[in-house]
């Protein structure tokens, strides 16, 4: 099931349990805006490249539009469509004033030279600077782009508007970059996954992880678990797949990846078959990768007692089905790996007022969201009797509904 199917499956799910006016509810789906441009950029060897620039932005009841953009051969307009509603429901989650975005280019940035991308990048820019903006749309990292995509994407756009800071977050932390960004998303998911089990009476020292993919996310919640004492008995990235059952040293794997590309050939643990990864036995599977990658084939022989997201939808509506008949715990993506755009929020913020805060205070101010943001899922489980993606997606859909109607929609 694509990703755009599986959205917005989720979401009528909830506008059903919600008992949304229909009227609404179309409304609420349809995205406020999609552009599509081309960038032609001269390729360093001096012949001309041709590449396809999306942005789609869902919705801006409840504030600016935010997502990210993300480098990729296959940015298919379906996926990022998905991705930008599923933005509007996981800002309001998070319950920060945003609404959901997402863009992207259709390119390889493997294959392209730093200059490449840059000349890439300020094209792109150019062609949407008058629809992006600190109150209009602020986009944000993501795959395949980094700080310095969007110190870029900062510089052409205040070629046009003056400086502007709080246009883009992700930034390095030189050109008004949060501290605490790099870590955000990781450390949401440390958040979001000691709530899960506080609720079940467990503690992080006591469970073993599983990660599928070694990225910033996985990475950084792989080094977080093990400073509380977590043991990760299994990590894999593109490269390849290593497990320990007594647990890996993640600082000395954090080290391996870097330098050698991936965790493939990490002496500290016994390679094997990246594509058993997920039905490895522990209490906790952490999908940090890409989205799919738990759908109904595999959905039975997984082990795992908690399945913490991540990554965006890895998990197919029909293996939900299948994973809740066994009694498996999903943490939904909207809640687990809100972190990121929550800190991206702060470092908005941060800009806007011209006042930077220290790290302990953005890490702090995370945990008090994630938490609050996880309390306020239970309580719609327990009003709508559902389980938690459902109770994350009704809390989402119905404050973006109610500031719809409450801005007056129908006008």
């Amino acid at each position: 099931m694509n990703a755009l199917a599986a959205t917005s499956r989720n979401f009528k799910q909830a506008a059903k349990l919600l008992g949304l006016d229909s009227k609404l509810e179309k409304s609420l789906l349809i995205p406020f805006r999609e552009i599509k441009v081309e960038c032609t950029i001269p390729k360093d060897d001096g012949t001309l490249a041709s590449f396809v620039g999306f942005r789609v932005q869902h919705d801006n009841a409840r504030g600016p539009m935010k997502g990210g953009i993300r480098y990729h051969p296959e940015v298919d307009p379906d996926e990022v469509n998905a991705l930008a509603q599923l933005m509007t429901w996981k800002t309001a989650v998070a319950n920060i004033p945003y609404g959901g975005a997402k863009g992207g280019i259709g390119c390889a940035p493997g294959e392209l030279s730093i200059s490449e991308l840059e000349r890439l990048t300020r094209v792109f820019t150019q062609k949407i600077h008058d629809l992006i903006g600190i109150h209009t749309d602020v986009p944000a990292p993501d795959m395949g782009t980094n700080p310095q995509t969007m110190a870029w994407i900062l510089d052409e756009y205040s070629k046009f508007h003056g400086y502007s800071p709080a246009v883009v977050t992700g930034k390095p932390v030189d050109l008004g970059g949060s501290l605490g960004r790099d870590a955000a998303t990781g450390r949401g998911v440390l958040f979001a996954t000691q709530a899960l089990l506080e609720e079940y009476g467990k503690n992080i020292s006591d469970q073993h992880f599983v990660i599928q993919g070694f990225g910033n996310v996985g990475s950084w919640a792989a080094k977080l678990i093990c400073e509380l004492g977590g043991k990760v008995i299994a990590v894999s990235d593109v490269s390849g797949a290593v497990k320990n059952t007594k647990g890996l040293d993640i600082e000395k794997l954090i080290k391996h990846a870097s330098e050698n590309r991936g965790v493939k050939g990490f002496n500290g643990g016994d390679a094997f078959d990246p594509n058993s990864l997920l039905t490895e036995d522990c209490d906790v599977l952490i999908p940090a990768a890409l989205g799919g990658v738990i759908n109904r084939e595999n959905a039975n022989y997984i082990r795992a007692k908690f399945i913490i997201e991540a990554a965006n939808h890895p998990t197919d509506p029909e293996a939900d089905e299948i994973l809740s008949k066994k009694g498996v715990i999903i943490l939904p993506d909207i809640l687990a790996n809100s972190g990121g755009v929550t800190v991206s929020y702060f470092e908005w913020v941060q800009n806007i007022q011209g006042f930077m805060w220290d790290e302990e205070k953005v890490n702090s101010e995370l945990k008090a969201y994630m938490k609050k943001g996880f309390k306020d899922v239970k309580e719609m489980c327990g009003t709508h009797n559902c389980d938690l993606r459902m109770g994350a997606f009704t809390l989402g859909v119905n404050r973006v509904a109610r500031a719809t109607v409450l801005r007056g929609w129908e006008a």
